[in-house]
């Protein structure tokens, strides 16, 4: 019945616009005083999650994506994505998906991605007779690699509540990636071909070559942390720590990072980390909550009484994810859900790190559904469309979406072959 309560509680609370910390924190507060427990318990609870040195990747990897953001890499990015990919059908839809896979490895975040890109190339794809909503929609569905491909703050953050070694997760995000971003440029082909959209000549030798060296630097940044981790030459920390490193040495070469720019970089990554890790330490609070009251167990139970078998089980929970999705910011179901959910999923044999990339997939998803669909709403306003034609731009791209969740969430060797590799089983 407290349980009970406490949920409603939080729900209310979120509905009121409330921030997702005061309300796990005023929830917990709440169940602290009615189970009369000493408060100091939860103070402890709250601060010892982010009393830790792996948890430092996160305002590291914040810091290096906001510096190479400065460093105004983006068209870059579509000169190298046009050498690429442009000659293939559709050529200005496949940049666009193939910058984002360049990109997400800079930002790690999907909005970072649909702001940045889509400012550039939705209205090229505009200026070459592309329909607005169709750029739009492709701009969208290809962000959402942005939280997969390293480095992914939703990975780090997962990791941290589900005590899973994030260097496995960065990892087991790799491939997964490149999986979204091949089912969205097969599907993109077709489309292209049926509908006659333009692609460019075969790019010459020496327009690949200037492009790689021009794109390269914004290569080599998840080259990096991947590489790094992959051949144990540092931690995921210390990988994060060296790609900051890297951004300020980038900043001074290409003279776009100044004294006064980089200070304000600062003050900017310093606020939003403190809100992060206000939301991890009051989430880690919160399912200590779950924990004490058996709520994971509660939920293992609901689930055997339908099925036993592990794919079953993990395809009922990723149906509830993506309803949870339509109704959640992505960044705050995982905060809520992992702690409950992770326990269940490892009561199943299902492994965790393979989940995490899933669960951090399937809630983007939410991203690019209505009602919430922040995704949408940048990309719409970028494109200068209707909510409506929004919608039915996106709906086809569900389609390579959910084909590339059923690939994942089928093979989970997609996405354990290369922690398997430099960890072992």
């Amino acid at each position: 019945m407290l349980v009970g309560l406490i949920l409603c509680l939080l729900v209310g609370l979120l509905l009121l616009g409330l921030p997702l910390f005061f309300a796990m924190g005023a929830v917990s507060a709440v169940y602290v005083f009615a189970a009369g427990i000493d408060p100091g318990l939860l103070a402890q609870r709250a601060t010892a999650s982010i009393d830790s040195f792996l948890i430092l990747a996160i305002p590291f990897f914040y810091l290096a994506g906001e510096l190479m953001n400065e460093c105004r890499l983006t068209d870059r990015i579509v000169e190298l994505s046009k050498a690429a990919v442009g000659h293939f059908h559709g050529g200005l839809a496949q940049i666009n998906i193939f910058s984002s896979m360049i990109f997400s490895g800079m930002s790690g975040s999907a909005t970072a991605d649909v702001t940045a890109l889509g400012s550039i190339l939705i209205p090229a794809m505009k200026r070459e007779g592309y329909p607005a909503p169709f750029a739009a929609a492709v701009t969208v569905a290809s962000s959402m690699v942005g939280p997969i491909i390293p480095p992914s703050v939703a990975l780090v953050i997962y990791g941290t509540l589900a005590n899973v070694s994030i260097g496995r997760l960065l990892l087991a995000g790799v491939l997964p990636g490149l999986v979204i971003i091949g089912t969205q440029m097969v599907f993109t082909h077709f489309v292209a071909r049926a509908n006659h959209y333009p692609r460019y000549p075969r790019a010459r030798l020496p327009d690949v070559g200037r492009a790689i060296w021009h794109g390269g630097p914004a290569v080599l940044f998840p080259v990096i942390i991947v590489g790094g981790i992959l051949l144990g030459i540092f931690s995921p920390t210390e990988a994060a720590a060296m790609a900051v490193i890297y951004g300020l040495v980038l900043g001074a070469v290409y003279r776009s990072l100044s004294p006064r720019l980089v200070w304000r970089t600062f003050e900017s990554v310093a606020m939003g980390s403190a809100r992060i890790l206000m939301v991890i330490a009051m989430g880690s609070a919160f399912s200590w909550i779950m924990v004490r009251e058996k709520v994971p167990q509660a939920v293992a139970t609901a689930i055997s009484s339908i099925s036993g078998e592990p794919l079953l089980v993990l395809a009922i929970i990723l149906v509830m994810l993506v309803l949870v999705g339509l109704l959640m910011v992505a960044s705050s179901a995982e905060i809520v859900l992992t702690p409950i959910l992770v326990p269940v999923i490892v009561q199943f044999g299902i492994d965790p790190v393979h989940f995490g990339v899933l669960m951090v997939f399937t809630l983007i998803i939410g991203g690019a559904t209505p009602p919430v669909g922040i995704l949408m709403f940048i990309a719409q306003d970028i494109a200068r469309v209707s909510h409506a034609q929004m919608v039915r731009a996106m709906v086809p791209y569900y389609l390579p979406l959910f084909a590339a969740l059923a690939l994942l969430t089928i093979f989970p060797q997609i996405s354990l072959f290369l922690p398997r590799i430099v960890f072992g089983s």
